[in-house]
């Protein structure tokens, strides 16, 4: 039998241990250990989850890496086109990790209708285009298909469909400057809305309009096999920058790649630091749980000191006297992480399943709802981590058992 195991059972177990003075003081502590782990699960669910979510959705209007010409146009309107003749396409099959590509390009407009004009850039896609990942953020009306042939049904934004007045159904004209003369009669064409989504991501939403892909060729007098630059979605975003290098490799010297990352920079910048944030919480409330056991532990030792007494008189060693009260200890974490689990996962799942808490100003992160994502080995890797940093953080304070001597330990009232 381990008898360091027995007595420190023994007296989590006694009913003096119930009354003793020390019991308030527990109770503290194991509260700390149980508000830091709900504040710690929280602050990694809403972290994560808020980066993972501005990630999805800046990759659904753009692919994780792009392929474009080598040329000196630093704007997002397509103007050098890229064959389609290429070995990547429609499947890239040199890298591993890639799940789709697709076909676009882009060209800049003025929409008009009898009150008011908004510019645009309108993305050409075509049979190809990956529309998942959009169905999410559809408010109504449905998806275009380019599948057959050439038609006007186009996608706008619900930003775009506000400021003109545009509803499902509803036509309009659009105007694009010609490259080869811009003296010239702009090019016009006229769309029909097919649907409206929201992104809630206003620098995506107040720009884009989608369209047949075969009406930029046409105007831009491109050849059926020519579009603007090629969009690659990965499996992993955690890989896109290797997976873009290994793409730029794999790819025609006349080709350049460009990450999501690099288009978006300040945006991914800012999600950074997201980590920086989740760090210094969990590192703030480890502190704040290891000291309040600390506290409880020295209490413990200060209302056990008879005990100790007695056990050193009988030929016990320090370090079983300590492991006694390092297994008491690890019962009262153990207890805090049971509670604060509890609550701190079903805050969590309420959150994921009703969206109860939304953000006061939405526009500025991109969501409305406050988004929460968390995983199995976060939780288990989350709860060894504390349960360890804090019984390191409690084996300085148990050496003051070292230096309690028998006689004084069993005279101490």
């Amino acid at each position: 039998m381990n008898l360091e195991y027995f007595i420190a059972k023994r007296l989590i177990t006694g009913k003096e241990h119930k009354i003793s003075i020390s019991a308030p003081i527990i109770k503290i502590a194991i509260a700390a250990i149980a508000i830091g782990v709900v504040m710690m699960l929280i602050a990694i669910a809403t972290g994560v989850g808020l980066k993972y979510k501005i990630r999805e959705k800046v990759t659904a209007f753009n692919g994780h890496v792009q392929i474009t010409n080598y040329d000196n146009n630093s704007s997002e309107v397509s103007v050098v086109p890229v064959s389609k003749n290429q070995d990547f396409y429609p499947e890239f099959k040199d890298v591993h990790g890639i799940v789709h590509v697709q076909a676009v390009a882009t060209k800049a407009g003025i929409i008009r209708t009898p009150d008011t004009f908004e510019g645009v850039i309108a993305k050409g896609v075509g049979q190809d285009y990956y529309w998942a990942p959009l169905k999410e953020y559809l408010v109504s009306g449905s998806l275009p298909d380019y599948t057959a042939e050439l038609n006007s049904d186009v996608l706008i934004s619900q930003i775009t469909a506000n400021r003109l007045k545009l509803e499902v159904g509803d036509s309009f004209f659009t105007f694009f400057l010609r490259d080869d003369d811009t003296e010239k009669i702009p090019n016009q064409r006229k769309f029909v809305v097919k649907g409206i989504y929201d992104s809630g991501f206003e620098e995506i939403d107040s720009r884009y309009i989608f369209i047949d892909i075969r009406h930029i060729q046409q105007m831009n007098k491109w050849k059926e096999d020519e579009v603007g630059n090629f969009e690659v979605f990965l499996e992993s975003f955690d890989d896109i920058d290797e997976k873009s290098a290994e793409i730029y490799g794999k790819t025609l010297s006349n080709l350049d790649t460009k990450t999501l990352k690099d288009k978006y920079y300040k945006i991914f910048e800012w999600i950074g630091l997201f980590d920086f944030n989740i760090g210094l919480i969990i590192g703030i409330m480890i502190i704040v749980g290891g000291i309040n056991m600390i506290t409880a532990l020295l209490v413990l030792i200060l209302e056990r000191t008879p005990m100790i007494g007695i056990l050193k008189a009988l030929g016990t060693t320090n370090w079983s006297i300590r492991k006694v009260f390092l297994y008491n200890a690890t019962y009262l974490i153990g207890v805090g992480l049971f509670w604060g689990n509890l609550i701190g996962l079903g805050l969590i799942f309420l959150q994921s399943k009703y969206r109860m808490f939304k953000f006061p100003n939405p526009e500025e992160y991109y969501i409305e709802y406050i988004p929460v994502h968390i995983d199995v080995i976060t939780i288990l890797v989350l709860n060894i981590g504390v349960l360890l940093l804090c019984l390191l953080m409690l084996l300085i304070p148990s050496y003051i058992i070292t230096k309690i001597t028998p006689v004084k330990a069993i005279r101490f009232e």
